[in-house]
């Protein structure tokens, strides 16, 4: 039985934990896992809830911290070896940056046969300064080079990477799509949906608007809060937005929904059109009870709420950044938006506020794209053969 050494950042929602989680859970019994975690940052709410659900016991590694900090990542990468030593893998999969420079240099020098890492996403764009992120490319180069495959989620982000980045050669990439659990996001959603619109006293003509991920400054929630504010100013139909998560950025998103006028609250309220729900687990009773999903990044991967919102029919409207052109179908399940054109998202959405029949329509488009595109049955298929593939050149 192959082992797996699987090392992520840190278990906070998203693509990243459930990519992993999904991986260490259900390859099992066919590859044993173990799965190292990093430490979340004071401001990120753990979801530990996610691998108590697989029935997954994470080793917890908190000398790996999101920050860089030189003298840490090289004490990091001295405890890592420890690990790898004692647990002995045939692979050591790394998922996001820091796992993937504390992985990818404690594995080579210990001469693992293979070495894999994921790019969930990058940071080559809209996070840092120009030294920063050059410093950032440099070193990515030099951990392609001991690397045994490089996984892109889509295959945008492979070209990004490849050509755009020149982080490793073209033959060094493979495209395996993120696989998640969609079939939740169809059972009972008449019960869900109700259950939602019942907990915010949601009319059946009140059209529902929400953004879910973290509150961080790459998400770019004020664009959300800006186009809220013109639907707002241009429509009589009842509409109520929902900002779903937290983070750093609340505050400054708070004092942003005041400058603009529009009244906001953290409660159950009956009458204000904003609401700021915080973090919710229940993200597929979400998805039933709302009429529209919205997207506002600077920077994508491949982003996971945008997969749920059509595996639960709703409609997006989003930024067309990063790998977000593989996930939506333009035109078909949602209305994608130039970064630069802020007025086009604006008017994307209040598009789909006021047409009822063109939501109606987009909003059964995108179902069977995801299903057979990003169901978790298809990632275990694909990363499988991958990972054979790359063994049987060390057999």
């Amino acid at each position: 039985m192959p082992k797996v050494l699987r090392i992520l950042n840190r278990l906070i929602i998203g693509g990243p934990l459930l990519n992993a989680a999904y991986l260490t859970k259900y390859l099992s019994p066919e590859f044993e896992t173990l799965l190292v975690v990093g430490q979340k940052e004071a401001h990120e709410k753990e979801a530990d809830f996610v691998t108590e659900e697989l029935g997954i016991k994470p080793l917890y590694f908190p000398q790996m911290s999101r920050a860089i900090h030189p003298l840490k990542d090289y004490t990091a990468i001295r405890k890592m070896k420890s690990i790898i030593r004692d647990f002995q893998p045939d692979i050591v999969h790394t998922h996001a940056a820091k796992p993937g420079l504390i992985g990818r240099m404690a594995a080579s020098s210990l001469k693992v046969p293979v070495i894999v890492h994921t790019f969930h996403g990058h940071v080559f764009h809209s996070y840092f300064n120009s030294v920063k992120t050059k410093l950032i490319l440099q070193t990515e180069r030099y951990l392609a080079k001991k690397s045994s495959a490089i996984i892109a989620i889509s295959d945008l982000q492979k070209k990004e990477l490849a050509e755009t980045y020149k982080i490793a050669p073209e033959e060094k990439f493979r495209v395996v799509p993120l696989g998640l659990d969609l079939d939740k996001f169809s059972k009972n959603y008449e019960q869900k949906r109700k259950s939602f619109r019942d907990e915010f006293a949601l009319s059946d003509d009140t059209i529902a608007i929400a953004i879910i991920g973290r509150l961080v400054p790459v998400k770019n929630h004020t664009l959300f809060l800006e186009a809220i504010q013109y639907v707002l100013n241009n429509t009589n139909r009842k509409i109520k937005a929902f900002i779903v998560g937290d983070g750093e950025t609340r505050p400054m998103l708070e004092a942003k929904a005041k400058e603009l006028g529009i009244p906001f609250t953290g409660e159950k309220d009956k009458t204000h059109p904003l609401v700021f729900t915080s973090w919710r687990k229940d993200v597929d009773v979400i998805n039933a009870g709302v009429d529209i999903i919205a997207l506002t990044s600077f920077n994508e991967g491949t982003p996971v709420s945008l997969i749920e919102a059509q595996a639960a029919n709703n409609p997006i409207v989003s930024t067309a950044v990063g790998g977000i052109g593989d996930v939506v179908p333009e035109g078909k399940s949602g209305l994608l938006s130039p970064l630069d054109d802020p007025q086009k998202f604006y008017d994307n959405l209040l598009t789909l506020v006021t047409d009822d029949q063109l939501r109606k329509e987009i909003s059964q488009q995108g179902h069977a794209f995801v299903i057979e595109q990003f169901s978790y049955q298809t990632l275990m298929k694909n990363m499988r053969n991958l990972y054979y593939e790359l063994l049987s050149k060390h057999s």
